[in-house]
């Protein structure tokens, strides 16, 4: 077994056995961090399944060539911006996406700023923060973030690209 599995196998065992011992002794941060565990992984459970169903599916059906002619130059950007709008599950279904993306011949460039556009220009997201904090508000934070995960994006994939960088675990 790898180095990296045993200490991630110790950490999820040291993580267990707190929230017992929290549990039979009733310590109240530990029993709160139980409560919130449970909750956060039956969120996970009803949307993840669903989600890399979807993932599953688009990657059998989405054919290559259809996501290098739409992925590709400007058109690629909208088209990100379409694709990380409508993602559900933020970025835990965003990164496998990127991955099917990469595997079917996206550039970097566009992997980056469907990630970082992913992040940011979620339409339920987008809803929420309007109705908090104003219309104006969200107006204004993406119209500042567009140029930004742009100028990033293209910098980092190009820097990536220079330097014959390939991601091992999606090819």
């Amino acid at each position: 077994m790898k180095r990296n599995h045993v200490i991630y196998a110790l950490f999820i065992g040291v993580f267990f056995i707190f929230l017992f011992y929290s549990h039979q002794t009733e310590f109240s941060p530990g029993m709160q961090i139980q409560q919130h565990f449970i909750i956060f992984m039956l969120q996970m459970l009803k949307v993840l399944p669903c989600a890399f169903i979807i993932i599953g599916l688009f990657d059998v059906w989405v054919k290559k060539e259809t996501i290098q002619k739409h992925f590709s130059g400007i058109r690629g950007y909208a088209y990100a911006i379409l694709l990380a709008g409508t993602t559900v599950g933020g970025l835990y279904v965003a990164f496998p996406l990127a991955c099917s993306l990469y595997k079917k011949g996206a550039s970097l460039q566009l992997i980056f700023f469907y990630l970082f556009a992913a992040g940011i220009f979620r339409i339920p997201m987008t809803v929420f923060e309007s109705s908090f904090v104003g219309v104006k508000f969200t107006i204004i934070r993406l119209l500042i973030s567009l140029p930004l995960i742009l100028i990033f994006s293209v910098a980092l994939g190009t820097y990536l690209d220079n330097k014959g960088f390939r991601f091992e675990e999606c090819s």
